[in-house]
């Protein structure tokens, strides 16, 4: 019989049963505390016995806890499945706990590096069809290595958080010279966050990768197209990223998502050694985007999977290591956009409405090619067990207006 919490919200309809137990920072007004949610409620870590170093539930950040390996994940871990299921603790813990109504979700870790990858097969080949026809859509390297780039790790926020559109230098194809102006093609990622939770010094193998990544949230990375468009020769993206980042509140650990793991896509072309997965590195998650206009109601525009990434996360960090670089404690790694196959599994604007030429309709009955100031971006994604789901949480974000650009910025 599967455990259940005594926490009544903890069971049926709810992101957060027994099973899942993610970890995140939340205020009450009382000041930003580790918090693990359970149904509809926070238990206040700090408060608990937990029979663990105190020190480390200390900093409102889940850095320290990464930092102290493994063994502390998995202890920590069986302590709290102990205290919310069984009834006897439930007397010491029911005071400990928190509604998350009344709670506000802040960043649950110290980002120290991003990286963003582009893993996602189906969407390269969109996007390089787009732009070089389907003969020549993926890069020669695409197959072969894990495409990816260093973010900016100032820019991740966390969901709830305001994006502001950004100013950059356009150049339409008609133009003789760019000009500075707010992106008009500003646009959505679906993507996966992998934290690491191990440092690393020297090369670390698919298998050492996977035991390094402490959990997983969703992660939208917002990209202003049309900046993109200009800047990325010779060198790839740069500021048509750097805006923001939204990620989930929660922490979904790795121990959470242990009964849903798949295989990655057949490959079509052999990996070389070092890149080959000794089993199953993805995760069966669903996944799910929508787009609200300003005081509106929203309307699913894409649905699809986590397994659909060619390379897993594992995979990606293994990479990342391979020329000596060092990872630490509280790195994120960006999936890439991940698309399916139809054009309701995709998981970008860009693609959706194949570049702005076929705009898709909402249920409000308005179109988007791209988003408009005052839409609402969120992401959403579960994994589903036998009578529980493990989910994150909402991933959102508003689009607010650019403001007014300096006077000292202006012709």
């Amino acid at each position: 019989m599967a455990t259940r919490s005594w926490v009544s919200s903890a069971s049926g309809d709810t992101d957060f049963p027994i099973q899942n137990l993610p970890y995140g920072v939340f205020d009450d007004g009382k000041g930003a505390r580790l918090g693990v949610a359970i149904g509809e409620m926070i238990l206040d870590v700090e408060k608990i016995d937990h029979e663990l170093d105190p020190s480390l539930f200390a900093a409102p950040e889940w850095n320290a806890v990464m930092a102290a390996g493994p063994a502390v994940w998995v202890t920590l871990r069986a302590r709290l499945t102990e205290l919310l299921s069984d009834e006897s603790h439930r007397t010491s813990i029911e005071p400990r706990l928190v509604a998350q109504s009344q709670a506000r979700m802040l960043m649950p870790f110290r980002v120290t590096e991003y990286t963003d990858f582009y893993a996602g097969r189906n969407h390269a080949f969109n996007v390089g069809t787009m732009f070089r026809g389907p003969e020549n859509a993926l890069p020669l390297n695409w197959l072969s290595i894990p495409i990816g780039y260093n973010g900016r790790a100032s820019s991740v926020v966390v969901s709830g958080t305001p994006v502001k559109r950004p100013w950059g230098q356009l150049k339409g194809p008609d133009d003789a010279l760019p000009r500075f102006a707010p992106s008009a093609r500003f646009d959505l990622e679906l993507e996966m966050g992998a934290i690491v939770g191990q440092p690393s010094s020297g090369m670390v193998s698919v298998a050492q990768a996977d035991e390094m990544i402490f959990g997983y949230v969703l992660l939208n990375d917002w990209s202003a197209r049309d900046i993109q468009a200009w800047e990325y020769q010779p060198l790839g993206p740069f500021q048509s990223k750097a805006t923001a980042t939204t990620i989930s509140p929660w922490i979904v650990t790795r121990a959470a998502l242990e009964p849903f793991r798949t295989s990655t896509p057949k490959r079509e072309r052999p990996l070389l050694a070092y890149l080959r997965e000794p089993g199953p590195m993805i995760y069966e998650i669903e996944l799910e985007v929508t787009l609200a206009p300003d005081g509106k109601s929203e309307t699913v525009i894409s649905r699809t999977n986590f397994d659909q990434l060619y390379y897993s996360p594992a995979q990606q960090l293994c990479h990342h290591t391979t020329s000596g670089c060092s990872m630490r404690v509280g790195d994120l790694l960006g999936s890439g956009t991940i698309s399916g196959i139809s054009r309701e599994n995709r998981g970008s604007l860009l693609e959706l409405s194949w570049g702005g030429k076929e705009p898709i309709s909402l249920d409000t009955g308005e179109s988007r090619s791209f988003l408009e100031d005052g839409d609402t971006l969120v992401l959403r994604g579960a994994a589903h067990g036998d009578g529980y789901r493990i989910g994150f949480g909402d991933c959102a974000g508003k689009i607010i207006p650019a403001g007014d650009l300096p006077d000292w910025a202006q012709e």
